[in-house]
């Protein structure tokens, strides 16, 4: 039931995420041309590099660490932008998904299905902490904050997965094995308990 929203939140998302990407490469495109400040498109340039700098300048730090040309910067931000609206619409399909299967257990007085989607839905939350605490590794925080309590939920499966498996380089790779394992499990509880 919930699940026909979805195609509409998906729309709107996409028109979103492709308004953003257009005013992100107009600043590119704007960083390196350069304009007369005077003119009416040095003008517009400036506003819409005031507009945008609060989504860019974290980028355009990142970029200056490592002594990449900080005029790059939109592009980074449009990279991470895809990659959050993706894993966004993926949060918000599996929670319709969840919503609709709970409501049609409840409805049917399936018991078995009813169990299945909860732990499905737990697994989904513990998912969505492990991301969190992924996007959230880029910030300083304290233990009081949210983002401690999820370091606090997550330590008990990814401290022992980072010991089990050896970084590459300098890439961490467990905390992606733990999500691969997790939608394992979500797929054979589906299996035993809904399908």
């Amino acid at each position: 039931m919930l699940s026909t929203f979805y195609p509409i939140i998906q729309t709107v998302v996409i028109y979103a995420m492709l308004a953003f990407v257009i005013t992100l490469i107009l600043r590119l495109i704007f960083n390196y041309s350069d304009p007369n400040p005077f003119g009416s498109v040095g003008r517009f340039s400036y506003k819409l590099k005031k507009l945008t700098d609060r989504f860019v300048y974290p980028a355009a730090r990142l970029l200056a660490q490592f002594r990449v040309d900080t005029r790059l910067a939109p592009l980074v931000t449009i990279f991470i932008s895809v990659v959050l609206a993706y894993f966004a619409l993926g949060i918000i399909s599996n929670t319709f998904f969840i919503v609709d299967g709970l409501t049609e257990a409840i409805k049917t007085n399936n018991a078995k299905a009813l169990i299945g989607f909860v732990l499905y839905g737990l697994l989904s939350v513990y998912i969505l902490f492990i991301f969190i605490r992924f996007i959230g590794s880029w910030f300083v925080f304290t233990r009081n904050t949210f983002l401690g309590f999820v370091h606090r939920v997550t330590d008990p499966i990814l401290i022992p997965a980072r010991r089990l498996i050896p970084t590459i380089g300098m890439f961490d790779i467990s905390a992606m094995l733990v999500l691969l394992l997790l939608g394992f499990l979500q797929t054979i509880i589906l299996r035993t308990f809904v399908y």
